[in-house]
């Protein structure tokens, strides 16, 4: 099953109420397992009764400024190399209150087989018994590094790298360039981008692809909190207007004011 076919298979679980209560999301940095978990929080939490996420109520403003009090996310501290069992006690005293102002409470536990065996075994017990409002995901590079207990208690997604598979020269070369800038956005200034970013108007026949792959190097930096969430919506709202065909040129051009204007 590809990305797509498994972020389908989520939102329809969503659709009829059968969300789980832990997911573990496998793959590399690469994979868009955490885009597609930011996604999938925003639709748990969406108060709408269809069309989720509807991105008007509360609810998903909130997640869009990352200050939604029911969505928490867990990772590596500043100069740390590891999650550790305080981290872990932390959630756990925090997941016994009741969601503020959406039916579920979502936990993103980033880097997540960076916890300590300590932390694991603490999350183990939350894992076995957690409140019926809550979704817990694991975001996970390499399952080798988390105990067979943790695994034995979540949903298993493998994510792969379907944007980097059978590239030519010329493909990697344009990822290459598409994650030298956007993945350094406050180093450039709007002319540095414009002048070196001239594959984006020569892409028009692969623009989805391309859209999809900066999405990935945009959510890698927003969960290390270089960026706000908001860049994320300028690249979806980009892909909408190429649906409905609107002007190519006018699209990226926007886009990339959109995103630079905050360096101005």
């Amino acid at each position: 099953m590809n990305n797509k076919e498994i972020e389908q298979k989520l939102r329809q679980a969503i659709q009829k109420n059968k969300i789980l209560h832990s997911y573990m999301f496998i793959g590399n940095k690469h994979t868009q397992k955490q885009e597609i978990s930011k996604k999938l929080a925003k639709e748990i939490l969406c108060s709408s009764e269809e069309n989720k996420p509807c991105n008007k109520c509360k609810s998903c403003i909130e997640v869009d400024n990352q200050n939604h009090p029911d969505l928490k996310q867990i990772q590596l501290e500043s100069n740390e190399n590891a999650i550790k069992i305080e981290q872990i006690r932390s959630l756990q005293e925090d997941i016994i209150k009741k969601p503020i102002i959406s039916e579920r409470k979502i936990y993103l536990i980033n880097n997540s087989d960076k916890m300590t065996i300590g932390a694991q075994n603490c999350l183990l017990k939350t894992l076995e018994e957690p409140p019926q409002y809550v979704t817990i995901i694991l975001l996970v590079e390499n399952e080798n590094n988390i105990l067979n207990t943790i695994k034995s208690r979540c949903a298993k997604i493998n994510f792969t790298e379907e944007s980097k598979v059978d590239m030519t020269e010329e493909q990697k070369n344009i990822y290459h360039e598409l994650e030298k800038i956007f993945g350094n956005t406050e180093k450039y200034t709007i002319l540095d981008v414009l002048n070196k970013i001239d594959i984006l108007y020569k892409g028009e026949k692969n623009i989805f692809e391309i859209l999809e792959y900066i999405n990935t190097i945009l959510y890698e930096n927003i969960f290390k909190n270089r960026l706000n969430i908001n860049y994320i919506e300028y690249v979806e709202n980009t892909r909408q207007r190429l649906q409905s065909n609107a002007n190519y040129n006018m699209c990226i051009d926007n886009l990339l004011l959109n995103i630079w204007n905050r360096h101005i």
